[in-house]
């Protein structure tokens, strides 16, 4: 395992107990943002770096049960919480890293990543990973129940021009790795960008 991956690991084990205590309110705008992805019945879905599983339920739902929600998170700890929540109960959970997903090429419709950027070592790279298991036309979701200047007051620090988030940086990072922009939202109560899978 990497220093990155030992640092991603060391950080969310130590907040899994109380992820969902320190933000309870968050499950209408996972609600939302799940509704602007388009699902339909039968579809195909992965909530990657899926945490204590917040968007499950709602994938669940848009899916139905002839879907296929699957959640993969890196940190065991965070997988046991969703656990603990019954939120297994809405979808699969894979300890993996989005960099080495167990999955067939081109097997999902979509890919949910709530907090996901923020978290990757080699963003470029693992969206590329990404693109792998998502079938042409399929659809990614980076998303945060929080805009970028929220969340930068919310940590004590100031946006950056560098920030992965940036529309002007995440436009060509993801058109790099094999998808193209098509909504971008960055509001307070808010941040979900949505891109199509070239190809």
């Amino acid at each position: 395992m990497s220093d990155d991956h030992t640092r991603v690991q060391e950080f969310f084990t130590a907040r899994a107990a109380d992820w969902d205590r320190r933000f309870p309110d968050d499950g209408p705008a996972y609600a939302a943002a799940v509704a602007d992805l388009g699902l339909r019945e039968g579809d195909r879905v992965l909530d990657a770096g899926c945490g204590t599983g917040r968007a499950l339920t709602p994938l669940r739902a848009a899916v139905g049960p002839s879907g296929v929600v699957l959640g993969v998170d890196l940190t065991p700890a965070m997988l046991q919480a969703a656990v603990r929540a019954g939120r297994d109960r809405d979808g699969q959970l894979l300890l993996a890293d989005v960099a080495g997903l167990p999955l067939r090429s081109e097997s999902l419709d979509a890919v949910f990543g709530a907090g996901l950027i923020a978290h990757l070592p080699h963003p470029a790279e693992d969206l590329r990973h990404l693109t792998r298991v998502v079938r042409p036309g399929g659809v990614l979701a980076l998303f945060h129940p929080i805009g970028r200047a929220a969340l930068a007051a919310r940590q004590g620090r100031q946006i950056t021009p560098d920030d992965l988030r940036a529309e002007h940086n995440l436009r060509p990072l993801l058109a790099g790795s094999g998808w193209r922009m098509t909504s971008y939202v960055d509001e307070d109560d808010r941040f979900l960008a949505v891109a199509v899978r070239e190809g």
